[in-house]
């Protein structure tokens, strides 16, 4: 009976596929926002005098309350015991609330000439808004992906999630192109601006997505409901134990360090180290998330089809190094070795994500998603707060060069060792890989096996 009713609606392509579009549409909106911020930089110095330091603070913001208030994980416990509707318009709720808080502190003059702690208040504000903000896209990513896992599981689930994140760099491409020039034409806050509007779309998207939800719990039988939603505080000592979820939380905190992180300073390096203009330098970067658009889908469905997951993540690792090992190299200033390496970095990003989270469901019970999900993007907010604010830091206090070249402008930072840093990351992402590898060789979880089951 309960099988017969759920080929009603899960099986059906049209219905699965509708649902993952709407759900990708707000997390396209809001990867927009996150990284709306990125190509400004030099305008936030510019206008507001804000430095490295205080820029790589902002950027760590993300992470305040999902690491040290546990947000994340409190997320992902209220996506096992409530569900995937009232989770995600909480989330959607939370992006809205913390983009206005957000903009407010970036237009308002009621904090200049104010600091706390020696950090400008203007910072602070901005910064808060941004950690709300985090806790709301965050825990929508992991709704979205229960979400996916809930529609695709047996059938095309590592498509479906390589379209979702392929909608969602979508975003993250529009943040890299469009904000420099919006800001350049226009003023500072348009593009902040521009990426509240979105979000409130985004919002209005998932409130449209929950019926076709309701609808499909309603054909599901109660009792498999019940095991889904079920939540149970040993569950969370379960997933602790599990040695391949900790390979897979450390293998995404330490390659979203060299990719997320990268792309908030990547438009400032396209200025300083390969001279291009500060109005198109964004659109460099913006090749990265465009690049894998079609690349994501079209590896997570080998994935499905072939499997290979832990493979693919091995491969990925080690595209990682050469790339940002080519960045730090520094007489490689030129602008096609830039586009060169960012279409690389795009095919690594597509790689691994495509494998990485598919690879969950294999080694986690499909009623700890929620909070296993969580657990990993806790261990990711690590990684997204910290290292913006080292990279700033370190730009700061080890790689200010004031040079004056040839055509008269002046290249403020060297990004040798900021590079180095994230070649670091891809170096250690190798070794968590490869012990994956070997946990999914002694363990069995079929990692290296095609999702769709025949």
């Amino acid at each position: 009976m309960a099988s017969t009713l759920q080929k009603s609606l899960r099986d059906s392509k049209g219905a699965r596929w509708t649902a993952l579009i709407i759900v990708s549409f707000m997390m396209l909106c809001g990867y927009y926002f996150n990284d709306v911020m990125a190509p400004l930089k030099g305008l936030l110095e510019n206008q507001l005098s804000w430095s490295s330091s205080e820029f790589g603070i902002f950027t760590g913001a993300y992470g305040w309350f999902n690491v040290f208030l546990l947000m994340l994980i409190i997320g992902g416990i209220i996506l096992d015991k409530m569900g995937v509707r009232f989770t995600g318009t909480m989330a959607a709720i939370f992006m809205v609330v913390g983009a206005c808080f957000k903009y407010w502190a970036v237009t308002t003059h009621l904090l200049d000439g104010y600091t706390l702690f020696n950090i400008k208040l203007q910072v602070l504000g901005a910064g808060l808004g941004f950690a709300i903000f985090g806790v709301g896209v965050e825990v929508a990513g992991i709704t979205v992906s229960k979400t996916i896992v809930k529609w695709f599981k047996g059938k095309e689930l590592a498509l479906a999630m390589g379209m979702e994140m392929a909608m969602a760099r979508i975003g993250t491409g529009i943040a890299m192109f469009a904000p420099l020039p919006l800001a350049n034409y226009l003023k500072l806050s348009t593009p902040i601006l521009l990426g509240i509007v979105l979000l409130c779309v985004g919002m209005i998207a998932f409130f449209i997505y929950t019926f076709q939800d309701r609808k499909l719990d309603k054909e599901i039988a109660a009792e498999a409901v019940g095991e889904e939603e079920s939540f149970k505080i040993k569950d969370i000592v379960s997933i602790f134990t599990n040695r391949a979820w900790w390979f897979i939380a450390i293998l995404c905190v330490l390659f979203y360090s060299a990719v997320f992180p990268f792309l908030k300073y990547a438009t400032d390096l396209m200025i300083q180290k390969f001279h291009v203009n500060p109005d198109f330098a964004g659109s460099i970067p913006a090749l990265l998330p465009f690049g894998t658009i079609l690349l994501t889908p079209f590896f997570g469905n080998l994935y499905d089809r072939r499997g290979k997951g832990a493979s693919i993540m091995v491969t990925g690792s080690i595209m990682l190094i050469c790339i940002h090992g080519l960045f730090s190299v520094p007489f490689l200033e030129f602008r096609w070795v830039a586009v060169a390496l960012i279409l690389t970095l795009g095919v690594a990003f597509s790689l691994v994500p495509s494998a990485m989270w598919p690879s969950v469901p294999k080694i986690v019970p499909e009623k700890q998603l929620g909070t296993a999900y969580s657990m990993i993007f806790w261990v990711q907010n690590w990684g997204l707060m910290g290292v913006p604010m080292l990279i700033g830091k370190v730009l700061d206090k080890f790689c200010v060069v004031n040079r004056v070249l040839a055509d008269g402008s002046v290249q403020k930072y060297d990004y040798t060792l900021p590079m180095l840093i994230f070649t670091c990351f891809g170096v250690l992402a190798l070794l968590f890989a490869f012990l994956l590898k070997r946990e999914d060789a002694r363990k069995g979880y079929g990692l290296e096996q095609p999702n769709i089951k025949k």
